[in-house]
């Protein structure tokens, strides 16, 4: 359903767009509106609008109980589609946190996860940084328009992401800032993600808001631990007594969020490669010889093959369904010889 789509039920058959009554009730259709939103998008080749049964729609966003309507996207639309993992953290963050989420968003990119953040100063901006330095993808949902840049001095970032990743808003594209619409915009990040990561937060920290979206939809929350003097780590810590996983390396999330990425990817199309692949006798004859007829980990097999997770957990899946594989606690085990 493109916007087009979208101005017409709205005139005509309101009842019949997937969302909650809740949203319903609060919509209204503004033929002015319309067209600028048209215009915008016609303005320039990565202008997107996407509507909740958008095929580029964030998939995970459409299971959250209020997901936007619709939502502006400048750059590469198709990063909303990859699995995601969200990482946030203190606007004030020290030097050891912004090198450690720097580290992690890059490890986690090697692994083939989307960085999602909120491009804000601090463990945002250097999460996004981390993952694009290593030629990763990086999505920032704006507490702003897709069209302003929030903070000035990220400049450089903003145009970093529009080129090689993506911005991403539920507000019109000239939206300058306004303190109520960036605890708002926290539902996004988290719920475009498989988890959330917290890197180094004070307990009274706007991230820790994200994180208690994040477990309200049904996700993952993991934290970094810290100095146990250091009330820049107290929310961290809050959130480890709580139950949040504890984060040392990239592994640690994998092998936590496995099963969540399986339902993802079995929703998508197959890539390329693995269709290219699927042709050979012997299925996945390199990811196949990786696997033990003892436990192996998810993060092995990851690391053996050289590949993204997106793809490696892909061909698991078809391993599994010939039945050359099964998934068990801890990772997988091989069932049969070639």
């Amino acid at each position: 359903m493109d916007v087009v789509e979208l101005s017409q039920r709205l005139q005509g058959d309101l009842a019949s767009l997937p969302l909650p009554q809740a949203q319903l009730s609060r919509l209204a259709y503004d033929p002015a509106k319309v067209e600028q939103a048209l215009a915008w998008r016609e303005r320039q080749a990565n202008h997107h609008i996407l509507c909740c049964s958008d095929p580029l729609y964030p998939p995970l966003l459409t299971l959250i109980h209020d997901p936007p309507p619709v939502v502006f996207v400048k750059g590469r639309a198709e990063t909303c589609l990859y699995p995601a993992i969200a990482m946030v953290g203190s606007r004030h963050a020290s030097a050891t946190g912004l090198q450690t989420a720097s580290w992690l968003a890059a490890e986690l990119s090697r692994v083939g996860f989307v960085i999602s953040s909120g491009m804000a100063a601090g463990i945002d901006g250097a999460a996004h940084c981390g993952a694009l330095d290593v030629q990763g993808l990086s999505l920032a949902v704006l507490g702003t328009g897709v069209d302003c840049i929030y903070p000035k001095g990220h400049g450089r970032l903003y145009h970093a992401l529009v080129d090689k990743g993506c911005v991403m808003s539920e507000y019109w594209p000239d939206t300058q800032a306004f303190a109520g619409n960036f605890p708002r915009r926290n539902r996004i990040i988290s719920g475009i993600s498989l988890g959330t990561l917290v890197v180094e937060a004070a307990r009274k920290s706007g991230s820790l808001i994200t994180a208690r979206m994040a477990l309200e939809q049904g996700r993952e929350v993991f934290a970094v631990p810290g100095h146990i003097l250091d009330e820049q780590h107290l929310g961290c810590h809050d959130l480890l007594q709580s139950g949040a996983k504890l984060v040392t390396c990239a592994a640690d999330i994998v092998e936590e969020l496995s099963t969540l990425l399986r339902c993802q990817l079995e929703k998508l199309p197959p890539s390329p490669q693995i269709r290219a692949e699927r042709s050979s006798q012997l299925p996945f004859a390199s990811l196949l010889a990786s696997v033990d007829y003892e436990t192996t980990s998810l993060d092995r097999l990851v690391e053996h093959s050289g590949k993204p997770i997106d793809i490696v957990l892909e061909q698991l899946l078809e391993l599994e369904l010939q039945g050359w594989v099964a998934q068990v606690p801890g990772g997988y085990v091989r069932l049969k010889r070639n």
